[in-house]
């Protein structure tokens, strides 16, 4: 969008969002602050927050633009409320919390108008994930199925651990097993009503462990299945990539949003992956990268798995580990150059989505 001249009559609105209360500061268009309000995080509280806002707009002034922190947790509610009221919503950064943030203090009213000078400045501004679509369907069974594999892995490194204090004879029967067959085992044990034996004691949590990772384990099975066929109907070209298994895909289609649209190239789609080098030169030096630590680490951490994958069985990267070897780079920065490689492939294999929101505005120009 072109450039906008805004008056004094324009409101711009900052927010600074929390669990079960929202901060929002108000300022006209040239930066002066019109005021404050404290709302509920409620379908109502919205709704008087908007209110508010619209009754500071002048006579021949507009509601500009919403700064929300954190549209993707605390502030998902108010987004969605204003999207649906037609409003325009930004996700804005919090503050620095060196520099300015010791200088000026720490409040929500102080976060909330650094969001709205945010919007102000046009700067910082990113367009926020609707979450409304089979992404965010996604996302949800994919933490469904994390957790629950989490929970596995402990009941099973919970059971391996009791297993080394138990008697020598049951020990000695147990331990050689393999995990599944060990798991049958120890659900398996019998579990008297008195426990005040410690060898009783010990087949009750044993066993009681051991059922506790077979259900975890058919929990898993089903999110399992949930994932594969929504992964294969979102965006079968990702899932067929070399490396790419449904895991993997669910979290590059989880990083992109609903409006996928919203990343505007292959470029901004590594950024936001961490798999994009940070220019770090200075003088002499000009010319240097060093690696990024910001962006989405989870998807970060899929491309690694699947540059991994890609390392031992796709032949042409192999040709290409071996080449890059021998011009002196290390197994770290070709992993490095080969994430960035994968990003740039995995964003031409998203799928297009007819959803879009309004392109991010161009920096603000104030009227004197």
């Amino acid at each position: 969008m072109p450039s906008m001249l805004l008056r004094r009559d324009d409101v711009l609105v900052g927010v600074d969002t929390h669990k079960d209360e929202h901060v929002a500061v108000l300022l006209d268009g040239l930066g002066g602050r019109l005021g404050e309000k404290f709302i509920p995080a409620t379908a109502a509280g919205f709704t008087d927050l908007l209110s508010f806002c619209q009754s500071h707009i002048g006579p021949a002034g507009r509601l500009v633009g919403f700064g929300v922190e954190g549209t993707g947790s605390y502030g998902i509610g108010l987004a969605r409320y204003l999207r649906r009221q037609g409003q325009t919503v930004h996700e804005v950064h919090r503050p620095p919390r060196r520099g300015e943030r010791r200088m000026s203090g720490k409040s929500d009213s102080i976060d909330a108008e650094y969001a709205a000078r945010q919007v102000l400045a046009g700067s910082m501004m990113a367009v926020p994930k609707t979450a409304d679509g089979q992404v965010e369907a996604l996302r949800l069974l994919k933490i469904a199925r994390d957790s629950a594999v989490k929970a596995q892995t402990s009941a099973m490194i919970t059971l391996k651990a009791t297993l080394v204090t138990a008697d020598d004879q049951l020990r000695a029967e147990l331990e050689p097993l393999t995990d599944h067959k060990l798991v049958l085992a120890c659900a398996a044990l019998d579990s008297p009503p008195c426990l005040s034996d410690p060898d009783a004691a010990m087949r009750h949590v044993l066993a009681s462990l051991a059922r506790r990772w077979l259900t975890l384990h058919d929990e898993v099975k089903i999110h399992t299945a949930h994932l594969k066929t929504q992964t294969k109907t979102a965006a079968p070209q990702l899932v067929a990539a070399v490396g790419v298994g449904f895991d993997i895909a669910a979290e590059m289609l989880t990083t992109a949003g609903d409006n996928r649209t919203r990343i505007k190239s292959e470029a901004a789609f590594a950024k936001m992956c961490g798999a994009c080098p940070i220019p770090a030169g200075s003088g002499k030096t000009n010319g240097r990268h060093r690696l990024n630590r910001g962006g989405n680490r989870q998807a970060n951490a899929a491309l690694y798995r699947a540059t991994i994958v890609r390392m031992r069985w796709h032949q042409p990267t192999i040709d290409y580990v071996a080449r890059r070897t021998q011009e002196g780079l290390s197994k770290r920065e070709i992993i490095r150059c080969l994430k960035r490689f994968l990003a740039r492939e995995i964003y031409h294999l998203l799928p297009p989505l007819a959803e879009q929101l309004e392109a991010p505005q161009q920096p603000l120009q104030t009227a004197a």
